[in-house]
């Protein structure tokens, strides 16, 4: 008999469509596709979701919950006594060491905001509110630098099947950041 009232349905189609995604890729996601996986009638699908855009940014959201749940953990990058560059080292470290699957989705999902504009704004959000943990303990310039370092340092990692250096990645975090380690420095005027 089917559900009638099923108010965990709208996520368990996401749940689906981050399923789909991670099995076939963004290419093999359709309404069909997820309705299958999700085990729900395909009307439920555009019900919830009129286009795949928009259930591909409810995806992204869901999958971006992942990276935040291990900046939540290291609570102490916003303590200006830490070791900024080897607290965004362990936060990296951490998330590579988690499910990888997981986190090749987060990035698939992320730059999949290339081809569709509809995921841009999701994942400026992301880095957005990255730059804004950061800029508690540095200049926004300087949070910017190390997010697009961390950035390459995990593409680089997924992509080259190489282990995750977290005394690397430290050392060339702390490159980036100001002397003073806590890089907190305001940014020079153009001409002064």
């Amino acid at each position: 008999m089917a559900r009638r009232y099923d108010p965990e349905r709208r996520r368990r189609i996401i749940d689906a469509a981050i399923r789909v995604v991670g099995a076939k890729g963004i290419a093999g996601l359709s309404h069909r596709s997820v309705a299958a996986e999700a085990d729900v009638p395909l009307g439920s699908t555009t019900y919830h979701f009129k286009t795949l855009d928009e259930l591909l940014v409810a995806a992204l959201r869901q999958a971006g919950e992942g990276f935040a749940k291990v900046i939540a953990a290291h609570g102490s990058l916003s303590d200006p006594g830490t070791d900024l560059a080897g607290e965004l080292a362990a936060l990296l470290g951490d998330w590579l060491a988690g499910d990888r699957t997981g986190v090749e989705l987060e990035y698939e999902l992320y730059l999949a905001a290339l081809r569709r504009p509809a995921l841009r704004p999701v994942a400026a959000e992301w880095a957005d509110g990255v730059a804004e943990l950061l800029t508690r303990r540095t200049d926004p310039v300087t949070a910017r630098a190390l997010i697009a370092l961390m950035d390459g340092l995990c593409l680089q990692v997924l992509l080259t099947d190489v282990a995750y250096d977290k005394e690397y990645a430290r050392e060339v975090l702390a490159r980036v950041i100001p002397e003073g380690g806590s890089g907190a420095r305001p940014v020079d005027a153009p001409g002064t």
